[in-house]
């Protein structure tokens, strides 16, 4: 069996154009197209090469690459940031949690410097976050929409790592997409722990029902659009608050606010 690798992108063309470099080389490709089902196939296969497109919907680059390294953390496959912006518009390599990073352009100029980080990563198996990994487009000219996009992401980020209590972003299949540090200190859990699951499933068992119904009332029955029950969590009583996340107009999922009441 070749060397597996994972290409996770929400443009399907990006996909496919990764993909044909990669199988060219040998490689095994999986793909995905959110951070979502990335986490499935990260589950389902074992990959030698992960690239993440940062800017994705739901569960974005930083979040599937925070789950991958918590998650596997005695496998030593190699990640690749891509980006449409450069590397400066980000964070560094350290705190992406990422070993290289390729800045996204014309597809008809990236095949060379794909073809450059694949050679030095087969060629290196010791994985080394340096100025040495970052591949950037010497023509690529600053993306303007696609850094306001980062500092959106970033800002929605801040708000919910910074308001007083947990806070649980759940998707329209009641998978969990966003949970701030206090939802994970509440819950005893980690980030790893999280991501892609069923709500219910942090949930004691014998309230896992209640939950279900919960989630019914809020689509079918709830003229408030929230609920609010208590439930015992770790020995703590926990009071929670569920309403529907719309976007639009349109059910998106849910938002599941989680405080101790002493």
């Amino acid at each position: 069996m070749g060397v597996k690798a994972l290409v996770v992108d929400n443009d399907f063309f990006f996909v496919e154009f990764v993909t044909e470099l990669l199988e060219a080389r040998g490689y095994q490709v999986f793909k995905a197209y959110d951070g979502k089902e990335a986490i499935s196939k990260l589950e389902e296969e074992s990959v030698d090469l992960l690239f993440v497109d940062m800017i994705m919907p739901k569960i974005d680059g930083k979040q599937l690459i925070t789950f991958a390294r918590k998650r596997f953390v005695d496998s030593s496959f190699a990640i690749v940031a891509l980006s449409g912006v450069m590397i400066e518009n980000l964070e560094s390599l350290e705190n992406i949690g990422a070993d290289y990073f390729l800045a996204k352009g014309p597809m008809e100029k990236m095949a060379k410097h794909i073809e450059n980080l694949l050679d030095k990563i087969e060629n290196d198996p010791v994985f080394s976050s340096s100025e040495d990994n970052i591949f950037k487009q010497a023509d690529l000219m600053p993306r303007q929409i696609t850094d306001e996009l980062i500092q959106t992401v970033n800002f929605h980020r801040a708000i919910i790592q910074c308001i007083g209590m947990g806070v649980l972003v759940v998707d329209r299949d009641a998978r969990i997409i966003t949970s701030n540090s206090i939802a994970l200190h509440i819950l005893g859990k980690s980030i790893d722990e999280m991501l892609n699951r069923q709500i219910t499933s942090i949930f004691p068992e014998n309230d896992r029902p209640m939950i279900i119904e919960t989630l019914k009332n809020l689509i079918f029955k709830s003229e408030s659009g929230r609920i609010e029950f208590l439930v015992a969590i770790n020995s703590r009583q926990i009071r929670v608050i569920a309403s529907l996340f719309k976007l639009d107009g349109e059910i998106n999922g849910f938002i599941f606010i989680l405080e101790e009441t002493g």
